[in-house]
This record gives structure tokens, C-alpha cells and sequence, in this order.
């Protein structure tokens, strides 16, 4: 049975499929399939891309928070910490572009929630506890 090692041959790698061979494809060969780039959504009082912009700021602070979760230490906690309070900063900003009530409303309980957790001693704690559905504040608002 013959290998093939993938990086980015893509005939390579398809005439290895076909003659039955094995396939390793390397870590950073094959491009992300997915993209958080903020999709327009406006509607009545919400511009386009608020609701879009605040969903990307949550999911890429998770993604940072998951790095320094998975860590321990004073570097961790200080890096959660910064995470969370950035996080709060940009969602907030967002406000500054919508002009309905409720929408209003959610960002800034989602800002005050994360504001909040990024000033707990634990931040981990808030992480794995609170932070699991602050995204849930804009359900029915976006």
C-alpha cells in the first residue's frame, strides 16, 4: 500500500484516493472552511452588521478564552481578564449604531455581564459558569 503526504497537491492527492492509497494531510495544508465575518442583518433600528458584529465579538473572544482556559497561573487569569474586558469594550461600542430599545438593552447587559467577569478574582469561573449564555441575551433582538 503506498502514502501520500498532502500539502496542498491536489492531484497528488486525488490520484492517491483513487489508486487506494493512504492520505495524511498535514496540520495548516488544508485552509479553515468556515468564516465569522459579519454578515449584513438589519432590520427597523438595527444597521446592518450590529447583530452580525456582536456574535463575532463572542465568538472570538471564546476562542480566546478557550487558549488561556486550558492554561493556569497568574498569565492565564490575566489573560481572561483582558479577554473579558476587551470583549465588553467592543460590545459596547456597537451600541453607539443602534437605535432599538431592546437591542440597546441586550448589548449593554452582555457588556456589563462580561465587564463583570473580567473583574472577578476567578475569571475561570465565570467562564465556565455565566459566560456559556451571555450570547443568549440578544435571542429575539437580532
Amino acid at each position: 500500500m503506498c502514502r501520500v503526504k498532502a500539502r496542498l497537491l491536489p492531484l497528488i492527492l486525488t490520484a492517491g484516493l483513487l489508486a487506494g492509497c493512504s492520505v495524511e494531510v498535514t496540520p495548516g495544508s488544508i485552509p479553515v472552511p468556515i468564516s465569522i465575518a459579519p454578515v449584513p442583518s438589519a432590520s427597523a433600528g438595527v444597521p446592518k452588521y450590529v447583530c452580525s458584529a456582536a456574535y463575532k465579538i463572542l465568538t472570538e473572544g471564546a476562542v480566546r478564552l478557550a487558549g488561556y482556559a486550558a492554561g493556569s497561573g497568574d498569565d492565564a487569569a490575566a489573560g481572561m481578564k483582558q479577554t473579558l474586558a476587551d470583549m465588553a469594550a467592543k460590545v459596547e461600542q456597537e451600541r453607539a449604531a443602534v437605535t432599538d430599545i431592546g437591542l440597546l438593552d441586550a448589548l449593554q447587559k452582555i457588556s456589563v455581564e462580561l465587564r463583570a467577569g473580567a473583574d472577578r478574582p476567578d475569571p475561570l469561573a465565570y467562564v465556565n459558569g455565566d459566560f456559556q449564555t451571555v450570547g443568549q441575551k440578544l435571542d429575539g433582538h437580532c
